[in-house]
Order: structure tokens, then sequence, then C-alpha cells
């Protein structure tokens, strides 16, 4: 079983993500970790701490010698910014930086569509800044890196996770469906929005500039998708192990996500069955041993039958909100005083949609990665591969055509 958690606010020195459950002997490539934190920080709409951060992560424990002991694994991730956060704390306070002043005024007025009112509530807080440094989309930066090491881990089972944006605003891909796993490898990394669409990502990037100018924020939807997925994680025996249910609360978690689809999602209320359900064929010819030999015309289901994987891609889709910092804010109620006051203004972005996908490739990754330690077992990489390769020619033997 894997778990983690994370400590550290957005205004703190440092994040620290705890990992446990990684089996003993995993290679651990910090390139590749760093990469994911870069993603995560790119695409058009970003705010000004994007170009502060250059996150990087360490290991503090769990590691040796470039590989996983099986003990847990703790990563440190810096803020940068804590400097600049110091200077503008002492002199918001009106402080020397010498005088050690380390809290900014309090916030009281809460922004709508932000934890700031729930989170005050709940914890008894009369300063929101309590609650809006740790429900800050910071925090996920963390969840990047444990899941550029979850990736690292299904990678030597032969699976592999890509993401893209659907839709910014109004302006969406008509069937995101149609987009092919390798269609969406092939996006530049460094492309605004990474839409597989290139007349359509101008348009998106329109949009994110009409909101802007307007002080505005813009929302949309991202795809997650998973390439050679073993067949046979999660389960249908109780409601808890169905990998659809653990996959839509992972990706839900993310901040501002408000719904999660998988395969067609919400679509397949409006269809009728035939139109639905993906026929199972016999297999067209001889097929890769990752895969269970059967030919599925259509992938509607999005790789998830009953809880389980079926060996077709997994395909998630995650529709986000705009971000609740409107540069013109919203009426809110300043709670010092009870009276209508506008909501408070903090740094933001215009539109991060595409920084969702990257955490919701983390998520995914870490999700299939704790499914596969479930299915596979073993307390070393070797030993878990070695398990997979064995149910792998198992399955495939069963579906030879006779």
């Amino acid at each position: 079983m894997l778990r983690f958690l994370t400590a550290g606010e957005s205004h703190g020195k440092a994040l620290v993500a705890i990992l446990e459950g990684i089996p003993a002997g995993l290679p651990i490539d910090f390139a590749a970790i760093t990469t994911e934190l870069r993603r995560r920080q790119g695409g058009y709409g970003r705010g000004r701490r994007m170009a502060i951060e250059s996150d990087r992560a360490e290991a503090l424990a769990g590691i040796r010698r470039g590989l996983s002991t099986g003990g847990p694994i703790a990563l440190l991730i810096p803020n940068k910014d804590w400097d600049n956060w110091q200077r503008t704390m002492a002199v918001e306070a009106d402080l020397s930086p010498d005088a050690g002043g380390t809290d900014r005024p309090p916030v009281t007025r809460p922004r709508p569509g932000h934890a700031d009112l729930s989170g005050s509530i709940k914890y008894g807080h009369d300063d929101i800044r309590n609650v809006l440094e740790r429900a800050s989309a910071r925090e996920t930066a963390a969840r990047v890196a444990v899941g550029a090491i979850a990736r690292q881990l299904l990678g030597q089972l032969g699976t592999h996770i890509v993401s893209h944006v659907i839709s910014i605003g109004s302006v969406s891909l008509p069937d995101s469906l149609a987009i092919s796993y390798d269609q969406v490898r092939r996006i530049a990394v460094d492309g605004p929005l990474h839409c597989v669409d290139g007349e359509l990502e101008l348009q998106m990037i329109a949009e994110i500039d009409r909101a802007r100018d307007a002080g505005d924020t813009m929302g949309g939807s991202f795809e997650v998708i998973a390439h050679d997925v073993p067949p046979g994680l999660g389960s249908y025996v109780q409601w808890d192990r169905k990998l659809d249910g653990r996959l839509g609360q992972a990706v839900m978690s993310i901040p501002a996500i408000k719904a999660v689809g998988i395969g067609r999602g919400a679509e397949v209320a409006a269809l009728p069955g035939s139109r639905v359900h993906d026929e199972i064929l016999p297999p067209a010819g001889t097929g890769p041993a990752t895969a269970v030999a059967v030919t599925r015309p259509t992938n509607n289901a999005g790789g998830l039958e009953g809880g389980v994987t079926n060996g077709q891609d997994l395909r998630i889709t995650g529709y986000m909100k705009p971000i609740a910092t409107l540069m013109k804010p919203l009426r809110s109620v300043d709670l010092a005083t009870m009276t209508e006051s506008p909501a408070a203004i903090e740094r933001s972005d215009v539109c991060a949609v595409p920084a969702a996908a990257v955490v919701a490739e983390a998520m995914v990754a870490f999700v299939l990665a704790d499914a596969a330690v479930e299915k596979f077992g073993g307390d070393s990489v070797d030993e878990l591969v070695a398990n997979w390769r064995a149910f792998r020619d198992r399955t495939s033997a069963r579906f030879t055509r006779r």
C-alpha cells in the first residue's frame, strides 16, 4: 500500500512530502522529478510566483545511492520565495526587517469560491491567512514530486501517463476521446496550453487574455491518459476498492476541480446502451504481451469496467472552475466588522488548467502505482516486476486464439 502526507504552507520555508510503500531498489531519477515540477509551473495564464520559484526536490530519507531503500521516502521542496515573504511581511506589518516581523496583517475578507470562509469556520481562525496559506495550490508541488516517483515505478511495468487540455472557457475540442495517446505524447513540452489543436489553442489563449483584461479568471477541462496499464488493477468486491472511485477522489482533491469523468463521463447519461458499452471482439491478430488480446473498437468506458482496469488506455477528465482570486474582486463580508467589503486579493493566476493537468497526472500515477503494488506485491522492485510478468504471461496465454 502506498500513502503520502505533505507538510508546509504557501508562505513557509519549504514543503515536505513523505511517501511510504515504494518497494526497495527503484532507481530514483531526480532530473525527471525536476522536469515534472517545471511542467506544473508552466502554461499560459500563470501568475508572478511562477517566475520566482524554480522548484526542485531533494531527498531527506528513504533513498541511498540513487535507489529506494524500502523505507519511507522524505522529499523537501524549498520555497524560494521565502525571503521575499519575510520582507513583505515586515513592510505590511510596519516593522523593519530587523525587528523580527513575521506576520502579515490579518485577512478578514473571505474570497467567494475559496476555502477562506469554510476553513475559518471549521478551525475557528480569526485570521483567514491560516486557511489560505495551507489551502493554497502551492501544496500540489509536493504531489507532483511524489507522483514523479510513482511514475517511475509504473515505468517498470511499461505504463506511461500524459495529459492534454480539452477546453478553456467556451473553447473546446469536439471529442477528446478521438485524441490518441500518441497524439498527446507528441505535443511540445513547452506548448502554451498543451492542446493537440494549434488553432483551438490560440482561441483558448484569447479567452484567457479577455479574462485577464477584465480582472477575471478562467477555468476549463483536461484529460489524463494512462497507456499500457496492466489489466486487473482495482477490484469490484468492495466499494472502497473500486479503482474508478479511488481515481475520482484523487483527481477531485486537486484545488478547484469540481467534476471528474472517466471515459465518456457525463455524456453516457444521454446515450442508449448500444452507443455506450464497448463491444468485445475476437483478436484481430497477435497482440502485445502486455495487453488482453481481444479487440475493443471503442473505449467509452475509459479503460475501467466494474472498478477494474481492462487493458485499454485509462482516460480521466477533470473539470476545473475559475480560480477564486479575482483582480476585480467579488462582494464579500469583512468578518472583523461584519460589513460588506470586496473580497481579499492574493497573488494568483488567471488560468491554471494546464498546471492542474500535470497535478492530475501525478495523482493518477500515485493511485495506479498503489493499485499495482496491491495487485503484484513484492518488497523489492525486482520481485514486483517478476510477479507482474508472470501475471501478464498467464493472462496473454488465456486469450490466445484456439
